[in-house]
């Protein structure tokens, strides 16, 4: 035998041990590393073993697929995922017309391409505002329809996982520039506008979203002229404005206060106005500071929208509700709320993601600024 055929058996008889070795040391330098951490290490494999695998059993080895009824589920002691063959279309999309529910459909596959597009660092600011304005005109044609074809839907059908995401990203699209200028105007040297600034946030973030939304839902139509009307869900959703409006101000102005005092007199000594030194200098700085805060009202918004349900809009956590009522499937609401509680761990996850990530590169971008 030649030595570079022993080298060679050698190397493969020492790579998997190698790996082995590896693996061990990564293990006993990150999991073993203190008697606190190996508690807590075996600990939560406990609890994998005791619940989470159980969980991962019920969700897959066991679950039935096809299945007239929830009692034909029952044999198998696993989920019954049946009822997402039966319920998913009406859970995602309610009661807006069966044979149209390919334009919600669209709807959603367009907000996930924009959000996916949107968490490209390569995508300029520019394309993101055209992006999305030209989106969103395309979603409300979509969903309102009349035109080339499709029949006129009106809001009151717009129900399910479409609404939901309308709701919260309309929300908190619309509320950023009101923030902004609240931000302002609380900071501002005008008596009058920082009073009314100041009272506006105070109140709304006096009251839970529900009282704003009875208000929107119940007292604005009392102001209305006689035979004027504004749909439900435009009232929710400048509800939804004014409240997360509140909210974004106070952390935008949060990022206000930090910026040094150094960066005004400096904006000052290169002659510029106020809007511009605001919108080219302060703002900036003060929105990238904010971000964590701005992703966390942004995600709030998301699951908040569940609470238009109390105004007569069914999201699609009513829609699981109403699906339920089906006497051939009311003992299949886990799989319902898992199916929901999935969608939306997933799009509060990327939230999160896309944060963290948007953080690390404005940190890169800022000399000397501390990384996370």
């Amino acid at each position: 035998m030649t030595d570079t055929t022993q080298n060679q058996v050698v190397d493969l008889a020492e790579a998997p041990r190698g790996v082995t070795i590896r693996v061990w040391e990564w293990a006993r330098a990150n999991l073993f590393n203190s008697p606190l951490n190996t508690v807590l290490t075996l600990a939560i494999t406990y609890l994998f073993l005791r619940v989470l695998w159980p969980f991962i059993r019920w969700a897959t080895i066991d679950s039935t697929w096809n299945a007239a009824n929830d009692r034909a589920c029952q044999a198998s002691g696993g989920a019954c995922w049946a009822f997402l063959r039966e319920w998913g279309r009406f859970i995602l999309f309610g009661r807006y017309p069966y044979e149209q529910q390919w334009r919600p459909a669209l709807v959603l596959a367009l907000f996930v391409v924009m959000l996916l597009v949107t968490a490209r660092r390569s995508t300029g600011g520019r394309a993101l505002l055209m992006m999305w304005s030209g989106g969103l005109v395309l979603v409300f044609a979509l969903m309102w329809g009349g035109f080339l074809g499709m029949p006129y839907v009106e809001t009151d059908l717009w129900n399910g996982l479409p609404l939901n995401l309308i709701l919260a990203l309309g929300g908190v699209g619309f509320s950023f520039p009101v923030a902004i200028l609240v931000a302002l105007g609380r900071r501002s040297r005008m008596p009058a506008i920082r009073w009314l600034s100041v009272a506006y946030i105070e109140l709304i973030r006096g009251v839970p979203l529900i009282t704003v939304l009875f208000m929107s839902a119940l007292m604005v139509p009392l102001f209305l002229p006689g035979g004027a009307s504004i749909a439900k869900l435009w009232r929710a959703e400048v509800a939804l404005t004014l409240f997360f409006g509140a909210y974004l101000a106070e952390a935008i102005r949060a990022g206000l206060q930090v910026i040094p005092r150094g960066q005004y007199e400096a904006a000052d000594s290169l002659g510029l106005g106020y809007w511009r030194k605001m919108g080219l200098i302060i703002l900036p700085q003060a929105l990238a500071i904010s971000i964590p805060a701005i992703v966390n009202t942004a995600i709030g918004a998301f699951k908040d929208t569940t609470l238009i349900t109390i105004v007569g809009i069914f999201d699609v956590l009513q829609d699981v509700n109403n699906a339920t009522n089906d006497p051939g499937w009311r003992n299949a609401y886990w799989e319902g709320y898992v199916f929901v509680g999935a969608i939306f761990f997933v799009f509060c996850l990327y939230l999160s993601r896309y944060s963290q990530s948007l953080e690390r590169s404005l940190s890169r971008a800022r000399p000397g600024a501390r990384r996370t």
